[in-house]
């Protein structure tokens, strides 16, 4: 446990992967996992699918809605997928960094660069590889959302995105799900406790070569 007397900003875990490599089924493990964890929920203009609550799942927003955002600037992230828009509201983000809560958000490779130009010292990037291009083909099918075109190009897409896991600041590769929730929760781990991430603990070192 760290000291009362040292604080610590909080951390934005982002999770990038193909369609169906497992970062959504990643992210769910870790929030139940860990109450220090909160979720980062992106405003969309795509249509609700079966079960998703809006605020939950996503803010569901109308086009014109999300255009204005992306001009106020209120947004940290943006991209175009498969003709819907995505965004990360900057807000929320920022007020729960600067309380020290650490943001969990799965977001495409797009998104992570601007992250990267944004927030880069709070930023921390994993991309989710799959085990093989079949066992992401044969997820895309099972989890029965998309039409057999959709997932098609998905596929066509999923090697361009695979290409840019070099600017990320982790890779895993998710042959088994408990083994990869746990990489992330060591590497969420490391993280917080990284020298430049603590306020005050200069002053508390000093302290204690003091003898106090």
């Amino acid at each position: 446990m760290i000291s009362t007397e040292i604080t610590r900003r909080g951390i934005l875990l982002v999770l990038s992967s193909p369609s169906g490599a497992g970062k959504t089924t990643i992210t769910r493990e870790l929030l139940a996992r860990d109450p220090r964890l909160k979720i980062s929920v992106s405003v969309t203009t795509r249509p609700r699918r079966a079960g998703e609550v809006d605020g939950q799942h996503y803010h569901f927003i109308a086009r014109q809605r999300f255009d204005e955002m992306v001009e106020e600037g209120a947004l940290l992230e943006h991209a175009t997928v498969f003709g819907h828009c995505y965004g990360t509201p900057r807000a929320p983000i920022e007020a729960a960094l600067a309380a020290g809560d650490d943001i969990v958000s799965d977001i495409d490779w797009q998104g992570t660069q601007q992250l990267a130009q944004t927030v880069r010292d709070d930023l921390v990037a994993v991309f989710v590889l799959p085990p093989s291009m079949r066992a992401l083909e044969e997820r895309l099918k099972r989890r029965a959302q998309d039409s057999d075109e959709v997932v098609q190009a998905r596929m066509a897409k999923s090697a361009d995105e695979m290409s840019h896991w070099r600017e990320y600041d982790y890779v895993i590769i998710n042959h088994d799900l408990e083994e990869s929730v746990s990489r992330v929760q060591a590497i969420l781990l490391a993280e917080r406790a990284r020298c430049d991430r603590l306020g005050g603990l200069a002053d508390f070192v000093n302290r204690l070569r003091a003898g106090r």
